[in-house]
């Protein structure tokens, strides 16, 4: 089934609004962040990423939304994201105002832009094609959009461990010529992208919802 949440017509459009304001509000208020819980959740979503879904649906159960309302895990992956990508640019001898324009990019158009557009998309079909029509009887559920851009969030991190992390450290010999780098520079990127692959799926998976069946959620498995 595909986590959802409760709306009636147009009120559909807007039934993730609210969310935002609460969530925007609490990214400049460190006390407020459940800093613990986030560095479980990241060590969860690379190791046993299933257990992290189950506590989600612990999350509806007693918030009654799907989407997390701490911005923390965005908060410390934008701070990885900056930490890790001023590392190679030292690491590569990148100068002051070259470094400053790569650490943008990347949190910017790598992690938020991309994130957001793959996040809509997602959140779009979900809505539109792979939810079964409710009966009369039945109150129309929609996935909210926040979840969406939560599950891109748990995909990113694995990845970033791989393309960020760990490549960093296999750098001087993914740079050598020859065959066994090349083979296994492009090794990492396949892996990080079937992993981001796999927990996008997760995200939507039928044994991590409720309230409505998705008409295949294989379907995540083809896009």
């Amino acid at each position: 089934m595909l986590p959802t949440t409760a709306s009636k017509g147009r009120g559909a459009a807007r039934s993730s609004l609210p969310l935002f304001g609460p969530y925007l509000r609490r990214i400049v208020k460190w006390q407020q962040m459940d800093i613990e819980y986030t560095f479980w959740q990241m060590v969860h979503l690379c190791t046993s990423p299933k257990v992290v879904y189950q506590h989600t649906k612990y999350h509806k159960q007693t918030k009654n939304q799907w989407a997390r309302d701490d911005p923390a895990f965005v908060v410390i992956l934008i701070l990885f994201l900056v930490f890790a990508t001023s590392a190679y640019c030292a690491a590569f001898g990148e100068s002051a105002s070259h470094a400053a324009l790569t650490i943008t990019s990347v949190v910017f158009f790598h992690f938020l832009f991309a994130g957001i557009v793959l996040s809509t998309l997602c959140w779009f079909l979900t809505n539109s094609y792979l939810r079964e029509e409710p009966n009369s009887h039945v109150v129309e559920q929609r996935v909210e959009w926040l979840y969406a851009f939560d599950v891109h969030c748990n995909s990113f991190f694995p990845a970033f461990v791989i393309l960020y992390v760990l490549q960093y450290f296999l750098s001087p010999l993914l740079v050598a010529h020859g065959f066994f780098p090349a083979l296994l520079s492009n090794l990492l990127f396949v892996v990080a992208i079937s992993y981001y692959h796999y927990l996008n799926f997760l995200g939507y998976d039928e044994q991590h919802s409720s309230c409505t069946r998705l008409v295949s959620s294989s379907s995540f498995l083809h896009l």
